[in-house]
């Protein structure tokens, strides 16, 4: 099954979202108890996109965002800026997530789809291409044409963080989040996860979802591969530098490094390779 995000739903406009209801008439979220309640009654993977794009429970990233989105980079000055949390991205059949560790101000921020409109969603999405998991290298604006095969691309964070460093708090407060997402994902076989960030927001989520836990947990780092055992069957975690330009520009990171891990995610997964 394929996905596609031609505009529809919580992300078909732009523009700053009324503070009451976000667009699929739920109740905005404020608080991380409401994020608990919110996240756990949701039973579906398109209402939890519209129910995260109206959560308001970190006041600093929401006014960082909104300002963001307000000031606007000058070579963007033009666009309306998306300026809210941003949900995943993926069919509901995925058998493999990627997990990131939070939108750019100047990326997903701006264009509403995650990992979408700067040089980490550039390579994200060129590597996902060159696995058979897209089907194109480029994702560049709601509606370009993307759609992906068997993976779910999503954030530890939501929103974009002042200086791409959410603290422990506003990690721990999204979490739930993100804990719903991959239990709406009853195929889930692999996790790719982008960064130390991501890696230690993850345990807990998983811990949360019934996965006893290694003792004492392995350390990130890339090519690091974990197995677990879980009420849904077997999952298997695997660490990626994350593809920030920290890591893309100096090498750190390189195609084929980053090609690895997402084959052997797809091996683990039992997708086909693009023939």
């Amino acid at each position: 099954m394929k996905d596609s995000d031609a505009p529809r739903g919580p992300q078909a406009r732009h523009g700053p979202l009324h503070r009451g209801r976000d667009a699929g008439g739920f109740p905005a979220t404020r608080t991380p108890a409401g994020v608990v309640r919110s996240a756990a009654s949701t039973r579906d993977l398109a209402v939890l996109d519209a129910r995260i794009s109206a959560c308001y429970a970190c006041p600093r990233l929401v006014a960082w965002r909104e300002e963001v989105a307000r000031v606007k980079r000058a070579s963007f000055r033009e666009e309306d800026y998306w300026g809210r949390p941003v949900p995943g991205l993926g069919p509901a059949d995925a058998r493999i997530a990627v997990v990131g560790l939070a939108p750019a101000a100047h990326g997903g921020n701006r264009t509403g789809r995650v990992f979408t409109g700067d040089r980490s969603g550039d390579w994200i999405f060129a590597a996902l291409w060159r696995a058979g998991l897209a089907n194109q290298p480029t994702s560049t604006h709601i509606g370009d044409g993307l759609e992906l095969t068997g993976v779910r691309v999503a954030a530890a964070v939501r929103c974009a963080p002042p200086d791409n460093a959410p603290t422990p708090q506003e990690r721990d407060t999204c979490n739930p989040w993100l804990a719903r997402e991959l239990a709406l994902l009853p195929d889930l076989r692999a996790i790719v996860v982008l960064g130390g960030f991501g890696w230690t927001a993850l345990w807990p989520v998983l811990a949360a979802a019934g996965y006893p836990l290694p003792r004492p947990r392995p350390a990130f780092g890339h090519g690091v591969e974990v197995g677990l055992e879980g009420p849904r069957g077997p999952l298997t975690l695997l660490g990626s530098y994350h593809v920030s330009q920290q890591n893309t520009f100096t090498g750190r990171l390189t195609e084929p490094m980053l090609d690895a891990v997402l084959n052997r995610a797809t091996e683990v997964a039992g997708i086909a390779a693009r023939e």
